[in-house]
């Protein structure tokens, strides 16, 4: 009889191109995590979406369970604004926003306020507080901001009829006289 080792069997190591399976199977994870955060940062890089272009699709629920879908305002003048409760730019742009929004909303324009990385109850008290009557909903997981490549808030887009960015404003808009200008240009759209 031989020694128990002569009975023994040896561990199968399998080996690709000369690599064991898991050191393959490690470097196949690392290189799709790579390209995932590169694809990333080419999108990061590339700013917000175009004027001209058309803008991303996107659902978005009130603070009052109000579903707004951008696809149902076709025909209507969009104003998209993308705030946060914690920023100073946007509180000082908000009574400009909510005059634009009483002058134009029975002229086929509707106003919808996006709330980025905030909480309810921050978000809540900020619309209160500012007298903000347009509708406004929560972010959730940034997917919308994420979608319009935002690089901050405030941001405001304003999307003619057949859904194409007809203006883009980056930072908060100073007066009434701006906003009316970039509403009335995407009014004139045939």
């Amino acid at each position: 009889m031989g020694s128990p080792e002569a009975g023994a069997r040896k561990p199968v190591r399998v080996h690709i191109a000369g690599l064991p399976i898991r050191a393959t199977v490690a470097w196949a994870l690392l290189l799709g995590l790579l390209a995932l955060v590169a694809f990333g940062l080419v999108r990061t890089h590339q700013g917000p979406i175009q004027v001209g272009t058309a803008v991303p699709e996107f659902r978005l629920e009130t603070f009052w369970g109000d579903p707004i879908q951008l696809a149902d305002l076709r025909g209507q003048v969009v104003v998209i604004n993308f705030w946060a409760s914690w920023c100073d730019t946007c509180a000082e742009e908000a009574a400009v926003l909510e005059q634009a929004y009483r002058e134009f909303r029975d002229q086929g324009v509707v106003f919808v306020g996006v709330g980025y990385v905030d909480t309810r109850s921050d978000a809540l008290a900020y619309l209160e507080r500012l007298g903000i009557t347009y509708p406004n909903g929560p972010d959730l997981g940034s997917r919308i901001s994420q979608s319009f490549r935002i690089l901050g808030v405030p941001e405001t887009y304003i999307v003619d009829r057949q859904g194409i960015l007809v203006d883009l404003h980056i930072g908060p808009y100073g007066s009434l006289v701006e906003i009316q200008e970039d509403v009335e240009k995407a009014l004139a759209q045939p």
